[in-house]
């Protein structure tokens, strides 16, 4: 029988897809894997993911506001917004400008 992946290693997969350029939130993540109170979950697995796979884009995940609430996670307060900024997210004061414009939804975006 195949072993089915954790609920972190689900994440993971989930933020492997977002496009370079785009941004989604904790929530958005958990909802889409059927588990939509789970998005402080989701956050525990971005703050691990860099043990397990630095190659996970978790500078790409953000709050339901678009505010980088896990960019103290990263190795310096600024690294989360210089990934992004090189992508070509626009931020200014901790938080994504036209967060509308460069949300990606994985419930529309994968289904």
């Amino acid at each position: 029988m195949k072993k089915q992946p954790d609920f972190f290693e689900q994440i993971y997969e989930v933020v492997k897809l977002i496009p370079k350029g785009r941004v989604t939130s904790y929530g958005s993540i958990a909802k889409f894997l059927s588990s939509a109170k789970s998005s402080r979950v989701v956050g525990y697995a971005m703050n691990a993911c860099r043990q397990v796979d630095p190659t996970i884009p978790a500078h790409r995940v953000v709050n339901r506001n678009g505010l980088l609430t896990g960019k103290m996670h990263f190795s310096s307060p600024t690294k989360m917004e210089e990934l992004l900024s090189a992508e070509g997210v626009k931020v200014e004061g901790d938080q994504i400008k036209s967060f509308p414009d460069v949300f990606w939804d994985p419930t529309i975006e994968l289904l």
